[in-house]
């Protein structure tokens, strides 16, 4: 039995050069990502209190954490996180299935989560594309097991996968956390030629994945010419998403009415074009 109407959360962050009147936003981009692989979206804003977190959670099938600069510990996408995170490993380890995804920022945030500590290294990797450096765990993961061999193959050997990062979380540093080396497994690394780091990364005993890189980007951000858009870029960004949205479907969460679900969704929102941003369209809140 699968849940054919999953609804997902969006963390948003701390806008700091924002419209007048308010405070955060998400990029677009995030949104049509879910919404391609068949999922609705609700924003999850900043600065809500335990109680509205908490009654978000038991109505939506998923939370992804999207990439961009809010602060690991003070920030209130990090407060958010936080709570969410808490959430998510008491209800699967009571048997609710609840996914997390964690983009970029959102993977640098889930290993300080896990482990409680600041551990990332600076890395020359914002701004560049790059293929990926495949482990052998990769070969039993969850996230690559439906992939078709041939776009598999692609990732592995053409640069599909845009970085936008200057921290990362080395592959030493990994290895040597032993609250991070027993909670995830790494299906891939990329290096900058100085320093190997984590890119793709999944728990072992709970459905939590995590990328490095940017899936959603491929399809729709325009603005940054190092962003891959052929044709296996694209396909990269549509498994990705299908992959995650499907997670989704294995959730049984749901709103206490539909009048609440259609207050909450998106959308309520309208996005702004940016011109010239490193996000083409933005919703801000």
């Amino acid at each position: 039995m699968e849940n054919d109407a999953p609804v997902i959360g969006i963390l948003s962050q701390e806008s700091y050069s924002p419209p007048p009147n308010v405070t955060s936003y998400i990029a677009a981009s995030y949104v049509k990502y879910l919404e391609s692989a068949g999922a609705r979206v609700v924003p999850v804003r900043i600065n809500q209190t335990l109680e509205q977190y908490k009654s978000l959670f038991n109505s939506l099938n998923g939370i992804l954490f999207p990439g961009g600069g809010a602060h690991l510990i003070t920030s209130g996408y990090a407060r958010a996180a936080k709570i969410f995170y808490q959430l998510t490993i008491e209800a699967n380890s009571r048997g609710d299935y609840f996914p997390v995804w964690g983009t970029c920022l959102g993977l640098e945030e889930l290993t300080f989560l896990t482990s409680g500590k600041l551990l990332l290294s600076s890395t020359n990797t914002n701004g560049v594309a790059l293929p990926l450096v495949f482990t052998n765990e990769s070969r039993v993961s969850k996230l690559f097991s439906g992939f078709p061999p041939d776009l598999l193959t692609a990732l592995a050997s053409e640069a599909l996968t845009e970085n936008s990062h200057r921290l990362s979380l080395a592959t030493e540093t990994f290895r040597n956390n032993p609250e991070l080396s027993k909670f995830y497994r790494v299906l891939s690394t990329n290096s900058d030629e100085k320093t190997e780091f984590v890119s793709t990364m999944e728990a072992y005993d709970y459905p939590i994945y995590a990328t490095q890189w940017h899936p959603e980007k491929n399809a729709f951000e325009w603005t940054r010419d190092y962003i891959p858009h052929s044709p296996n870029a694209i396909k990269t960004t549509f498994f990705m998403a299908d992959f995650f949205v499907n997670e989704a479907k294995k959730n049984f969460h749901k709103f206490s009415s539909e009048e609440e679900e259609r207050d909450a969704l998106i959308y309520n929102y309208t996005p702004l074009y940016t011109n010239g941003s490193a996000f083409e369209q933005v919703y801000y809140f």
